[in-house]
């Protein structure tokens, strides 16, 4: 069966954020990774390139494709910041209609910049997909 490919590595997040060539998103980078380490509690992993995650779990869909992905991550793409975030955790609908300027995909957030959003509903979105990740790997 198919196996997820972004794997997490060795590589230092603070040299990936260092090498950020747009000053915005390098600080955006370093105000996302504060938050992620506030409410996750974990180390930051770079996975993949460039891929920030904390915490681990094993997921297998009904396809048959199975691998391990992070609990929580965030991406400073050169695009906008991406942030793997769900809408099945309690109250995701009227948090995502508070947050701002954003577009929203099945398990992504997309964000030009955090000046765009209001943090705190950020970080209440992100708190609330890590407890659901959390408590879905307890079973």
């Amino acid at each position: 069966m198919a196996e997820n490919k972004t794997r997490p590595t060795t590589a230092s997040v603070a040299e990936f954020i260092d090498s950020i060539e747009v000053a915005r998103r390098r600080e955006d980078a370093v105000t996302a990774l504060a938050l992620y380490q506030d409410v996750t509690g974990l180390p930051p992993v770079m996975w993949g390139p460039s891929i920030i995650g904390f915490g681990s779990m094993h997921y297998v869909y009904d396809s048959g494709r199975e691998g391990d992905m992070p609990q929580a991550a965030f991406s400073p793409r050169k695009a906008n910041m991406s942030f793997y975030v769900g809408d099945s955790f309690p109250g995701a609908a009227g948090l995502y209609a508070r947050l701002g300027k954003h577009r929203k995909s099945v398990a992504c957030l997309y964000v030009n910049k955090l000046a765009d959003i209001d943090l705190a509903v950020l970080r209440e979105i992100v708190a609330r997909d890590f407890a659901h990740a959390v408590a879905s790997c307890r079973g």
